[in-house]
């Protein structure tokens, strides 16, 4: 299985805590703002939907 995760910088505010929780690197802050760096490591665990508080990731199966 495969999985798209999504960042909306529209309501990412760049805490960075995304880039702490992700155990495959998938994402890192750029300008401030969390990016998706290694979609193709995503496997899906969501760690990184449930810590952002502001809603701002989502990930999609594939």
């Amino acid at each position: 299985m495969a999985y798209k995760p999504e960042v909306d910088t529209e309501k990412c505010v760049g805490c960075g805590e995304c880039v702490n929780v992700c155990p495959v690197d998938v994402y890192e802050l750029q300008e401030e703002k969390a990016v998706v760096v290694n979609e193709e490591e995503c496997i899906g665990c969501e760690s990184c939907v449930e810590v952002c508080e502001q809603g701002a990731i989502t990930v999609t199966e594939i």
